[in-house]
């Protein structure tokens, strides 16, 4: 994990294996400058302006869509909760909750007779808890909390009082077992909820279909999830058989290209965009939290993540991302003439420009990284035959100066028509991922966890927890798009070169034009045939 966080959020990368994410190892072309070095300022004092969510209902319904709740326009801190109320501890300014112990914030999470935490607090606290305590430690607690403050496991307990407080700790349960069903995948955590909700489904009917309602759906997730994990591992062995054969000869002529499966560049956007949007499914809002957590300094244990996985389908969607931009290189360096290599370039400007228009943007910077990478932009000759204009555009909307400005204001267009969509199309924003995962980190790392009296930081994890939360809109949209197998297995499984093989490829394509060219050229063709 540190290698791959030190990768992620570097400007340089390793001499072999993943192409840059922020900004690119190759010499830039057309006018790709390096990225900013300054440290994005997302953190400052929280607008105090938000708007209050619907009042508590005493019956708490089915949990509501995910979309939207968290946005900047309908953000609640829990402004109804005002200090005399809650529990000793907690901390407000203005009446916005910006502190408190943990055990505080741990019972401010468990529903009393007279209080329901909102959706905010409850997706903010579970989001970042785990910087702090392990999830499994934190629903122990909250069953104890349940079972003996509000009298669960009292069969003389007043039934009136039971029937107030039991939806309202399903309503939590069915919020974190739908939001961050990976926490279930832990055997000491399913115990716990199993015992609680074993004494909630002793009451009437209605709690027993409730809880079995709620434990079928995390069981479907969780299924879900171990299928996407299988078939990803079977798509990577698919890709690292082929890569095998690549290895044994480098220079081997491929029979098929990707121009010659499909020639129109929207059909490629749209399958681009459909892998895409199934990668981003399966990431859990924990992975942004849990790809940065450090060892809590209170805590003289290890840290809270140091016994399971941090984020293997975050890593796995970075992953495609670099791949994507390999599989591009790879295009283009692959054909002997320079009029198809030209045309391949063109053709991927063309694809960037419709994944542009659908809101890909992590598919477009991928083909735009790609293109950028000196292998592809040391071949000037094949340049001099490329219409470029349309590809100095993309890169206008992607330059990396003054922190991506041109990049975040297309992304919040795409994010306005989303939210005024009339079409399912018009939903679909796909941010560029590496980005967004570098804002989360400088967010993380430019305050915090806690206050210098010990208490946690609650203003900061308002902010992360709004960060994620429009993640979790763009995640959620199903892609229009109708599939086509045959280019997806393409673009999933097609063999890409290593740097070194693109390298001697460009070599092959226009040769050397210095001695430092010509001594690598020379070192790759004898490193690279012998394996022969």
């Amino acid at each position: 994990m540190a290698k791959f966080l030190a990768e992620l959020l570097g400007c340089t990368l390793p001499d072999k294996g993943t192409p840059p994410l922020f900004e690119c190892r190759s010499q830039p072309h057309l006018g790709m400058r390096p990225s900013s070095k300054q440290r994005p300022s997302f953190f400052g004092t929280l607008s105090k302006e938000r708007a209050v969510l619907d009042n508590r209902l005493d019956t708490m319904p089915q949990t509501p869509p995910f979309t939207g709740q968290l946005n900047s326009g309908s953000y609640n801190k829990n402004l109804y909760q005002t200090k005399e109320e809650g529990y000793p501890g907690l901390y407000y300014n203005d009446n916005n909750l910006v502190s408190g112990s943990l055990e505080a914030l741990i019972h401010h999470l468990v529903p009393t007779v007279d209080y329901h935490p909102d959706r905010t607090y409850i997706f903010t606290f579970l989001l970042s808890s785990r910087l702090f305590i392990h999830p499994y430690e934190l629903m122990s607690k909250v069953c104890h909390l349940c079972t003996e403050q509000q009298r669960l496991g009292d069969p003389q307990a007043d039934k009136m009082r039971v029937r107030k407080i039991a939806p309202k700790i399903l309503q939590l349960l069915t919020e974190w077992t739908e939001t961050f069903p990976y926490d279930f995948r832990d055997e000491r955590m399913m115990r716990s909820l199993k015992e609680l909700t074993h004494r909630l489904a002793s009451g009437d009917e209605i709690y027993r279909k409730a809880v079995s309602q709620m434990s079928q759906g995390l069981i479907r997730r969780l299924t879900v999830l171990s299928q996407y994990e299988e078939a990803l591992g079977k798509i990577n062995a698919t890709a690292a058989e082929r890569l095998t054969v690549l290895k044994a000869k480098p220079q081997a002529a491929i029979q098929r290209d990707l121009l010659s499966i499909c020639n129109d560049p929207f059909t490629v956007a749209q399958q681009l965009t459909h892998i895409e949007l199934e990668r981003l499914s399966y990431i859990g809002p924990e992975e942004f939290v849990q790809a940065f957590v450090h060892k809590d300094p209170l805590d003289n244990d290890k840290n809270c993540f140091s016994d399971h996985k941090k984020a293997s389908n975050l890593e796995a969607y970075v992953d495609w991302f670099n791949r994507l931009s390999y599989l591009v290189a790879t295009e283009i360096c692959m054909p002997g003439k320079k009029k198809h290599r030209a045309r391949v370039i063109e053709f991927f400007i063309d694809v960037a420009r419709e994944c542009f228009n659908i809101g890909n943007f992590n598919s477009l910077m991928a083909i735009i990284s790609g293109m950028n990478m000196s292998p592809v932009s040391r071949l000037k000759k094949t340049w001099s035959k490329v219409k470029t204009a349309k590809f100095d555009i993309l890169e206008h909307q992607m330059d990396p100066s003054s922190n991506f400005y041109n990049y975040r204001t297309a992304l919040r267009g795409a994010t306005q028509r989303s939210i005024t969509a009339n079409s399912s199309r018009e939903k679909i924003v796909i941010p560029f991922f590496s980005l967004l995962i570098k804002d989360i980190y400088f967010l993380n790392e430019g305050c915090a966890n806690r206050l210098q009296n010990g208490h946690i930081n609650f203003e900061k994890f308002w902010e992360l927890a709004k960060q994620v939360s429009e993640f979790m809109t763009w995640k959620k949209v199903e892609c229009p798009f109708e599939k086509d197998r045959k280019i997806l297995q393409y673009l999933l499984t097609a063999p890409v070169f290593t740097e070194d093989a693109l390298y001697l490829a460009s070599y092959e394509s226009e040769g050397p034009e210095n001695n430092m060219e010509k001594d690598r050229w020379k070192s790759l063709r004898s490193t690279l045939l012998s394996r022969v």
